[in-house]
């Protein structure tokens, strides 16, 4: 049997509207798609609330229209940018003759881990574990039926900002469109495009958009820290336009065609005037010149927030670029992983429609959606797939 999802995501430049169809031989299938540019956000606040509502309708209305299918409940991605990560250390005693954990000791875990959250402002939106412990062994992600006599866990909170949720709820409401749920985008993003293998050795996911930063450290299957910067690909586009006297417009077609690291070929960036016919052509230097101390400026602010953050990265610890402020150019990621003075790769491809670094979060934000309606789903004690979906049954959003 066949069942509708619908996801609005909210970026820094653009509102993106998922439909997706879900059946037992297909996890998802993306039979629509909206997508609105609009002003975005910055420190926790609408950069234009008078458009937003239009810009809403604009991208649910694109998606409806292309599914053929009429929106009346969405689930809402909530941006990093209106949530605070908590990470949660805690323990359990295991007693008896034979002391081994079980699902009761895993909820009293969680349990213990809600206790010393509280009390904090917002809302919980996603809760699930970095890692579990038994005596002080290898850390896991399925430690029933483990023998000891303590066992350690590091629980992950994602929580909102009241602001955001009431704000969108209100908008949607005016559209006769009842929310379903809110989801951590970030977080979804995370575990769509890290591998498991990534994630336990604890992985950093770098996602540059348009007017803001985000920055992930990634421990299996939770995001354990996450800081957003307020600088993006919009500020490359707007110091080219300044330096260079040209169009915001023109200053983005030179952003997005910039090739990094070229220093033995002649490289050109020609752009139409605003008449449509004068164009203006800017040299390699000139452009590197305008553009890259920005670029220089943003993988600083990186650098300082890993250094800053007290992550435990080992050598093994990889970090990964996304969005489209940096990774669609050529030679940016080696430009980046340069700077940051660690490797840096492309995220894999998890998906054949809207495969772009653009669309990481909203694609993201629908594989989370889906996997926790999926566990909801799944029967008490994980029968149906094994100890690790008990644990997604066990938190579920």
């Amino acid at each position: 049997m066949k069942s509708t999802i619908a996801a609005l995501d909210f970026g820094t430049s653009k509102i993106v509207t998922l439909v997706a169809e879900t059946s037992g031989s297909q996890r998802c299938d993306i039979v629509g798609a909206g997508i609105s540019s609009y002003d975005g956000f910055l420190d926790g606040e609408w950069n234009n609330t008078m458009m937003l509502n239009e810009a809403i309708q604009k991208s649910i209305t694109e998606a409806e229209s292309q599914s053929k299918r009429k929106i009346r409940e969405i689930n809402v991605g909530v941006p990093g940018e209106f949530t605070r990560v908590y990470a949660v250390e805690t323990s359990v005693t295991i007693q008896g003759a034979d002391p081994h954990v079980t699902s009761r000791h895993v909820e009293k875990i969680f349990a213990n881990a809600d206790k010393r959250l509280s009390p904090v402002r917002g809302v919980v939106v996603h809760r699930s574990p970095a890692w579990f412990m038994v005596d002080g062994g290898k850390k896991t992600l399925e430690p029933v039926g483990l023998k000891g006599t303590e066992l350690k866990a590091l629980v992950s909170f994602v929580v909102a900002d009241t602001f955001f949720l009431d704000d969108v709820m209100a908008r949607l409401r005016d559209m006769n469109i009842t929310v379903s749920g809110f989801f951590s985008s970030s977080t979804g993003e995370a575990m769509l495009y890290l591998l498991e293998e990534d994630r336990d050795r604890t992985a950093l996911l770098i996602d540059i958009g348009y007017l803001c930063t985000d920055v992930l450290a990634v421990e299996g299957d939770a995001v354990i820290f996450q800081k957003t910067l307020a600088v993006g690909g919009g500020h490359i586009a707007a110091d080219v336009a300044e330096g260079l006297s040209v169009s915001l417009e023109s200053a983005e077609q030179i952003k997005r065609e910039y090739v990094y690291g070229i220093s033995t070929i002649s490289q050109s960036y020609t752009v139409t005037g605003e008449d449509g016919v004068k164009s203006e052509t800017f040299t390699q230097e000139q452009v590197a010149a305008v553009l890259e101390p920005r670029v220089d400026e943003i993988a600083e602010m990186i650098k300082e927030c890993i250094e800053e953050s007290g992550m435990k990265l080992s050598d093994w610890s990889n970090v990964y670029l996304t969005g489209g402020g940096l990774s669609l150019n050529r030679g940016g990621r080696d430009y980046l992983s340069a700077k940051l003075e660690k490797p840096v790769r492309d995220t894999v491809k998890r998906t054949i429609k809207l495969s772009s670094p653009i669309y990481a979060s909203a694609m993201g934000l629908m594989d989370l959606i889906i996997d926790t309606i999926e566990s909801r789903n799944i029967p008490a004690g994980g029968i149906s797939g094994g100890v690790k979906d008990f644990f997604k049954s066990l938190l579920g959003g």
